[in-house]
């Protein structure tokens, strides 16, 4: 499975992160069965009193769901952005060619050459203010994020926290009255139901593609600490992660993730039920902290159940407790089988497990168990997990810098023979640095470009960018690699 962040991404990494024909035999039936009763019913009335409304085809029924698809992709689209994100990592030089700059100018002996990684994702908007809602793996160690909203507006973004044991984070965009998505109770989601996965795949801004919830409550594929997946066939490819999956009434159902290999219509996506326990703890309190009672349960399988005398009867069975934990001081035992957490009924361990995630430290659950063949109510007090977290502490991503008032720019003379093997013929100058925050770095100037050009002149020398920005704007002409661009830089 092939984690759906960056198109680099190759089949061997591991997940991390991502119709049904109406039978036409049932069509024709129905069409036939609703013919005859027409004419049954025209046989006992005048022809003139006959009915005129057609009655249903599947060629109706099909543009009715085609309808429905882009009346929830109309609403859902303005909410649903697509992020660019920066960072930056060692690299072997400018252009793998040594000695690009000349003089006293250069950078100092021994700098370390970094080089620009970009990958992309999606988010979708939660607030009017701009809490966007996407996945961790998107935003990990961004330097630079930028927001493409669906209106063509650009925004610049910062991370507000993340929970890596979920892949989700929350990032903040300064702007107001934006179109909302709502998340919706995944909880009530059933396996059949159609759905649609909204992003940006390959880069493709406002991408809608359709299918079905295949299964919900998906666990143990050793992706994150804490799962609890929906699985879509609804096509998911790189560029999706952190964009919505939205049931036909418009609302979010999960957080597209990741997909199962290559090309094999697999695709997960975050539960909203956890996306809203992470989002609800961030904006209150910046981070993380998730309940913790010290049990290990697994799921009452039929035959464990007839072998203890339970019959049929479904639940989680109680395996383990650790010694001075909230389960022992609350009295459960190993050989319960725990049968509701709050009311609610639980069939499997993993409900138990996403019971207890959904918790803060302090808040209480009801256990509704099976002992010996009788029911007993045990109510547990939880608590901060002992020792290093297994669920860290959301975490402020470094990527709101503060703003520079130049124009950020760190500039040297570059040897003519290296503009030569460039096919460049006119004095230039090199980027040795951008300061993070600067109008450079907003702009997108980065380390390595050539400088031909300032404010239409030849720079003739390392001052000229200087001068030129005294007034406040500047434009300068740049080349990266084998293409050029004009780019104003406001200070």
């Amino acid at each position: 499975m092939t984690r759906k962040q960056r198109p680099s991404a190759t089949p061997s990494e591991k997940p991390v992160c991502k119709f049904r024909n109406q039978s036409k035999h049932f069509a024709q039936g129905a069409v036939l069965a609703l013919g005859s009763f027409g004419l049954l019913c025209g046989l006992a009335q005048p022809a003139l009193a006959q009915p005129t409304a057609a009655p249903s085809t599947p060629v109706a029924d099909a543009i009715a769901l085609g309808s429905a698809f882009t009346d929830v992709a109309s609403r859902v689209l303005p909410s649903v952005v697509s992020l660019r994100v920066e960072s930056e990592q060692e690299a072997p030089g400018f252009f793998g060619i040594p000695g690009m700059f000349m003089g006293p100018g250069g950078p100092e002996t021994g700098e370390a050459a970094t080089q620009i990684v970009r990958g992309s994702g999606s988010g979708v908007i939660l607030r009017e203010d701009g809490v966007i809602l996407t996945n961790y793996h998107v935003v990990e160690r961004a330097r630079r994020i930028s927001v493409h909203l669906r209106d063509g507006r650009l925004f610049r973004g910062r991370v507000l926290g993340v929970d890596r044991s979920t892949d989700l984070a929350l990032v903040k965009i300064d702007a107001q009255g934006l179109p909302v998505a709502r998340l919706g109770d995944s909880d009530s989601a059933r396996p059949g139901e159609w759905v649609l996965a909204i992003g940006a795949p390959l880069g493709l801004e406002a991408t809608v593609t359709h299918g079905i919830l295949s299964a919900t409550g998906r666990a143990h594929l050793g992706v994150n600490a804490i799962e609890d997946y929906l699985q879509t066939d609804a096509s998911i490819n790189p560029g999706n992660s952190g964009g919505p999956l939205v049931n036909l009434r418009g609302e979010v159902l999960g957080i597209n993730t990741m997909i199962a290999g290559r090309n094999s219509g697999i695709g997960f996506a975050v539960s909203a039920g956890i996306a809203r326990f992470v989002v609800d703890q961030v904006l209150r309190t910046g981070r993380v902290a998730r309940g913790w009672i010290g049990v290990s349960v697994q799921d009452l399988s039929p035959s464990i159940a007839e072998s203890i005398g339970l019959g049929t009867q479904r639940g989680a069975l109680v395996n383990a407790i650790d010694a001075r934990t909230p389960a022992e001081r609350a009295g459960l035992r190993i050989g319960d089988v725990i049968v509701a957490v709050d009311s609610v009924p639980v069939t499997e361990g993993d409900a138990v497990v996403r019971a207890i995630t959904r918790k803060v430290p302090g808040e209480r659950l009801a256990l509704s168990v099976l002992r010996e063949g009788q029911r007993a109510m045990i109510t547990v007090l939880s608590e901060h997990r002992p020792g290093p977290a297994d669920v860290p502490a959301a975490e402020v991503a470094q990527t709101a810098v503060a703003r520079s008032r130049g124009h950020g720019l760190r500039i040297a003379a570059v040897d003519p023979r290296f503009l030569s093997q460039l096919g460049v013929r006119e004095p230039a100058l090199g980027v040795v640095s951008v300061e993070p925050g600067s109008a450079a770095d907003d702009a997108g100037i980065r380390r390595g470009d050539l400088i031909l050009r300032v404010d239409g002149a030849i720079p003739m020398s390392i001052t000229a960018v200087d001068q030129a920005a005294r007034d406040g704007r500047i434009t300068l002409l740049v080349r990266r690699r084998d293409s050029q661009l004009f780019i104003p830089l406001t200070l």
